[in-house]
């Protein structure tokens, strides 16, 4: 076989195994092309399995369907299993005067038909042999036997690594797979109503607004300030469901520039505008037979306010430039912190859309209006954050709990959040202290919660916390908390009275 020509089969072999993912498929294209190209009479790709020590023939050219299920060899049996067990090729210029060839498909019965030549070459991976591939050709003086061995080598390379790209791409979809099971699990778990912290009478409310809701389809609008946990409700609604095993799709309203939301929620055809290079599913779409959350809603505009009215009235849309109208099995649950019944009246906000979504409005209170929360959150996120900065936190020291307990918290319970990661990140001990808090919850000067003091007055309260944690560390052994603020016994007494801080109180 000329250079050029061996180039072309290659190439055309290269072709052929990227074009399916089903390797049966794959290996008979492979085949064929050797077929035209080998003056191939019969070819087989033998597979071994190890567990059983067993090779069976995978797939076959020129070989009926009943002798390819019958045929089977153990490792070191005939030409095959010889050249599996080693790992190296051989070829036999004639079959008929070649002890070891067995025959097993009985399909070379004459003397005449035996006059051929075989070729059998080892599919191996990087750690071991897995196959064979074979190939019967009529015996030919000219034919350059040890070429062909040569060329049929490439080509059992080529399909090695197609199969062990093709068992990556399994192995990486099973772990997929499972991956997705447990994460969605973990989602099933992480949003039940009882992991939403808080057990004030306002959150009480939620939850049973919660619970009555989600079994339903009704449409839901959660209202409340920024950082009020508006998004941990929407989970809960939704799996809670019977929509639980569906999609859960979420979308920033204000998050995405006006001229792209409609594209984003209903999607677009390709060369529907400028960037459009191909068709885009929107969020209804991927939401099917789920539920969409529309966070931000009162940020859209009136152009898109009109689609997105017809889809939750009508159940359908159509894709930005194209013409197809898209049934939509979605429930929707949104959320916003402005004030809706303004817009309406400004005439920003469709009063027509606002009653469509406010069916079942719920109302997530700040947390200054939940004051009795604020500790239970302070602890579930001390918790949390110890644990992902691999530390050994335990509690709060009393004044620092009298700063939380004091401010007002704008930012609500983002901003509690992010209050105690930083406390966390700054203490190097195993309880926060008032110093390890914002400057915010130090001065009180933005919250007007706490008294401005003097530095002798701030330096007598430091000193007062530490000796009244030393005592509690100690259980009132004021020996032991003098040696812990590694001071003498005589001076923390002085101290301890001074303050009027009596050890008995702390055993």
């Amino acid at each position: 076989m000329k250079r050029i020509e061996e180039v072309t089969l290659l190439y055309e072999i290269s072709k052929a195994l990227n074009e399916h993912m089903d390797l049966r498929k794959t290996l008979y294209s492979v085949l064929d092309i050797l077929s035209n190209s080998m003056d191939m009479i019969r070819g087989t790709v033998t597979i071994l399995d190890p567990l059983r020590n067993e090779i069976n023939i995978e797939i076959a050219h020129g070989l009926s369907k009943s002798a390819v299920k019958s045929v089977k060899y153990k490792l070191g049996e005939g030409i095959t299993g010889r050249v599996i067990e080693t790992g190296k090729p051989i070829a036999i210029p004639r079959i008929s005067e070649e002890p070891e060839f067995l025959n097993r498909t009985a399909t070379r019965k004459s003397k005449q038909d035996q006059e051929r030549s075989f070729i059998c070459v080892p599919i191996k991976t990087s750690s071991q042999v897995i196959g064979a591939l074979s190939v019967d050709k009529s015996f030919a003086e000219s034919y350059p036997l040890k070429q062909g061995q040569k060329l049929l080598s490439v080509v059992a390379a080529m399909i090695a690594q197609h199969v062990v790209r093709l068992e990556t791409i399994k192995r990486e979809k099973d772990q997929l797979r499972e991956e997705n099971k447990r994460l969605k699990k973990e989602l099933e778990n992480k949003y039940t109503i009882t992991n939403i912290v808080g057990n004030s009478n306002k959150m009480r409310e939620v939850y049973q607004m919660i619970s009555q809701v989600s079994k339903s389809n009704a449409t839901v609008l959660i209202r409340g300030e920024s950082g009020t946990g508006k998004e941990l409700v929407a989970n809960s609604i939704h799996y809670n469901s019977l929509r639980a095993k569906g999609p859960f799709i979420k979308i920033n309203c204000a998050a995405i520039p006006s001229n792209l939301i409609e594209s984003e929620l209903f999607g677009h055809e390709k060369g529907a505008f400028t960037g459009a290079i191909k068709q885009k599913l929107g969020r209804f779409e991927l939401a099917n037979k789920g539920t969409l959350f529309l966070d931000e809603i009162g940020s859209i505009g009136l152009d898109v306010q009109t689609n997105l009215l017809r889809v939750l009235q009508e159940k359908e849309f159509e894709r930005v430039g194209g013409q197809r109208t898209i049934k939509a099995d979605v429930r929707i649950v949104a959320a916003t912190n402005k004030n809706l019944e303004s817009a309406v009246e400004e005439e920003s906000f469709r009063g027509d859309l606002y009653y469509r979504l406010n069916v079942f409005p719920i109302y997530m209170p700040p947390l200054r209006e939940r004051k009795t929360d604020i500790l239970l959150l302070s602890d579930f996120f001390l918790e949390r954050c110890s644990s992902e900065n691999q530390k050994d936190i335990k509690r709060f020291s009393t004044p620092a709990i009298d700063m939380l307990m004091a401010y007002h918290w704008p930012g609500n319970v983002r901003e509690l959040e992010n209050c105690i990661e930083r406390a966390v990140l700054l203490c190097e001990e195993g309880v926060i202290h008032s110093y390890h808090l914002p400057p915010t919850l130090q001065t009180g000067e933005e919250s007007d919660t706490l008294p401005g003091q003097s530095l002798d007055e701030a330096v007598e309260a430091l000193e007062r916390e530490m000796i009244i944690d030393a005592l509690k560390n100690t259980r009132g052994n004021a020996t032991a908390a003098a040696e812990l603020l590694k001071t003498t016994v005589r001076k923390f007494n002085y101290k301890a009275k001074r303050y009027g801080v009596d050890y008995r109180m702390y055993r």
